[in-house]
């Protein structure tokens, strides 16, 4: 399919205003944690302090919401249709379809520190799903944990030093992982093993400015490109492999926190949380889900292997 913008991001401007349309007026606490669901052909994603996880339909505009009894940190697809979920302090698998809503508990992670609760997380090429923490007190501490939770349930870990992880990403070739900390703020990628879910070499690739916003949620496209959510500076910002900035496109809200390719579009989501009156009035969007013509590709959506 021929995109709207098929153009290499270093062959465009450095800086530009986003063309995005606000499809979905949730007015999100926190929206997040968005995946395109190819079979499916919607969007999901989350409001995480509400509970709730919302789905939109790209060809029918079709609408959905469901309640969860926890704060939603965030999601993945399984191979089986149900949802990977994180929520607070444990990950459950989440049948969207089912007449009761039937959370099926997968990891308990209840044992780590108090203040730290379950945020940012994806579904890996291996298979896995992978959830970075999040410390919710107000003077944060680089203390922060990735964890790895396999289909068995099995729970595999390693310390970051984030304050809130998030970024969470892989190349399209599944060779490289990518993280951030949006408290940090900084952007590191890792070597990444599929075979065996285990990341390596880790290093320092950007540390966002002021310009550029802390980092928040982000993808991969398909040349190995990374996208990330400037939610402290009202856009998205894509990052070439090595970190040097390539692209930064400005949005119609005043903190974006991830964005998510389907097909030829890309979605966004974004909060309101703790913003003043003066931002909601002159970003009113905010909250909401955007959509814009993507800019080539994205890498492939991974699915949580929870299939015998």
């Amino acid at each position: 399919m021929q995109h709207a913008d098929s153009a290499r991001p270093d062959t465009l401007p450095l800086v530009q205003v986003a063309a995005a349309e606000l499809v979905w007026d949730l007015r999100c606490d926190v929206g997040e944690s968005c995946v395109w669901d190819a079979r499916r052909g919607c969007v999901w994603f989350c409001d995480i302090y509400a509970g709730r996880i919302h789905a939109m339909h790209v060809s029918s505009g079709e609408r959905r919401t469901c309640m969860l009894p926890a704060p939603v940190g965030s999601m993945g697809l399984c191979a089986s249709g149900a949802l990977v979920v994180a929520l607070r302090n444990s990950v459950v698998l989440f049948d969207p379809d089912s007449a009761h809503a039937v959370l099926r508990p997968l990891a308990d992670v209840a044992d780590l520190p108090p203040h730290l609760r379950l945020n940012d997380g994806k579904v890996g090429p291996d298979g896995a799903f992978w959830v970075g923490t999040c410390d919710e007190r107000a003077d944060k501490q680089a203390d922060g944990w990735l964890l790895r939770i396999d289909p068995r349930g099995q729970v595999r870990r390693w310390r970051i030093d984030a304050r809130t992880a998030n970024g969470l990403a892989w190349s399209a070739d599944g060779r490289t992982m990518f993280n951030s900390d949006s408290r940090g703020p900084w952007i590191d990628c890792w070597d990444f093993d599929a075979a065996t879910g285990t990341p390596s070499n880790r290093r320092r690739i950007a540390a966002p400015d002021a310009l550029q916003g802390r980092p928040d949620g982000a993808a991969c496209d398909a040349i190995g490109n990374y996208w990330s959510a400037g939610v402290s500076a009202g856009c998205l910002n894509c990052f070439a492999p090595d970190g040097r900035l390539l692209r930064t496109l400005h949005l119609p809200v005043c903190a974006p926190t991830m964005p998510c390719f389907a097909d030829d579009m890309l979605y966004v989501t974004s909060l309101r949380r703790a913003l003043s009156a003066g931002a909601l009035a002159r970003y009113p969007a905010s909250g909401g889900l955007l959509r814009l013509p993507a800019p080539g590709p994205g890498a492939p959506v991974s699915l949580f292997e929870d299939r015998p």
